[in-house]
């Protein structure tokens, strides 16, 4: 069987489709932007037939994807928004066109499922925004938080930190030991003592540890405070620190510059492509078409280089949302693709090229 790359399909006579896509198609590229290339192709007839059917190919960096021509109509009939807008971009970005494709008509494809999937798609983003803005906003550089700093004493009508109140105290937590207090949630009574007979295990093991330590106390000890560990805080903490950690490990650094450049503390580039598939939404409701080429260039590009203040443009993006919803309730669009017809057209083409 012949390997299929994004060489040998352009190679071929398989290609039916090669534009450029992202932001060189929306027209919000920059100097630094990558030419990014999506297609569609046929596989060979008999590897179609046979074991070997590819649905995707792509470059070792994914800046080149070429699908499928039976993946890409299953894609359509999805909503899918980056394959829909294949069928959509200017001419400067198309590349090659068979013109068997023709047959792929807005009309067959253009259905309120695009709220979904391009508004809710939008709403997920501005999710993620919120959560990279928390990320700048409150990094978690450095070690973990030990439990101990989460851990509080009983003083008088409230609480004082476990590490002040050992501090003040002239303790030391290796020489502390924790009873569970029965019917109280993460209570417990604590005891001290530097004797090492006494063999109390500390309130915790470590500065790792994600449990606090109990001890077995000798009777007739009497206890010299009474503690709460917040467990369900320190469990939110850890899953926090994990993800920040991740976040840090994986960030486009060139991005995160850029980010800390403008001073607003969000993706810029996350939120503009946010308000992109917002309007994108809303144009297919009310037009009944979709418009890759962006006609509010400079407003997005305003987004990107970060002259929106970071709550303003959440806000705004909400009242999109909220206009999408009224827009959709109020357009003709059939409910879904028109799988049918798609059907219909994936079969015609494939018995076009496969027996001519």
């Amino acid at each position: 069987m012949m390997k299929q790359t994004v060489e040998s399909i352009r190679s071929s006579d398989r290609l039916l489709l090669e534009v450029v896509t992202g932001s060189r198609a929306y027209g919000t590229d920059t100097p630094e932007s990558d030419i990014d290339l999506r297609g569609i192709f046929i596989m060979p007839r008999r590897q179609f037939f046979g074991l070997d059917y590819v649905d995707q190919v792509s470059d070792a960096t994914n800046d080149e994807t070429y699908y499928e021509i039976g993946r890409y109509i299953d894609l359509l009939m999805k909503s899918n928004p980056n394959l829909m807008e294949l069928l959509f971009v200017e001419r400067d970005c198309l590349r090659y066109r068979d013109p068997i494709l023709d047959q792929i008509t807005p009309e067959l494809v253009l259905s309120r499922q695009c709220e979904q999937t391009f508004a809710g798609y939008a709403i997920s983003q501005i999710s993620k925004a919120r959560g990279l803005n928390k990320k700048i906003v409150n990094p978690m550089d450095g070690p973990r938080k030990s439990i101990l700093e989460f851990c509080y004493m009983v003083s008088g009508q409230g609480s004082v930190p476990l590490v002040s109140w050992l501090r003040e105290k002239g303790m030391d937590q290796k020489h502390c030991g924790l009873v569970k207090i029965p019917h109280m949630r993460d209570a417990y009574g604590i005891f001290y003592s530097e004797d090492p007979e006494m063999e109390y295990r500390g309130v915790i093991r470590d500065e790792t540890t994600t449990e606090v330590n109990v001890s077995s106390i000798p009777k007739g000890e009497e206890p010299v405070g009474w503690m709460t560990f917040n467990k369900d805080g320190f469990k939110k903490y850890c899953k926090e620190y994990r993800e920040y950690q991740d976040w840090l490990e994986n960030r486009n650094e060139a991005r995160y510059s850029n980010n800390i450049e403008h001073g607003k503390n969000y993706d810029s580039k996350n939120l503009m492509h946010t308000f992109r598939l917002l309007d994108m939404a809303r144009e297919i409701a009310t037009e009944s078409r979709l418009k890759v080429r962006r006609p509010n260039r400079d407003f997005l590009m305003r987004i990107r280089r970060g002259e929106f203040e970071y709550d303003d443009l959440i806000a705004m993006a909400e009242e999109k949302v909220n206009d999408i919803k009224a827009a959709y309730q109020r357009s003709d669009l059939p409910d879904f693709p028109d799988r049918e017809k798609l059907h219909e057209i994936l079969i015609q083409i494939r018995e076009t090229k496969y027996l001519g």
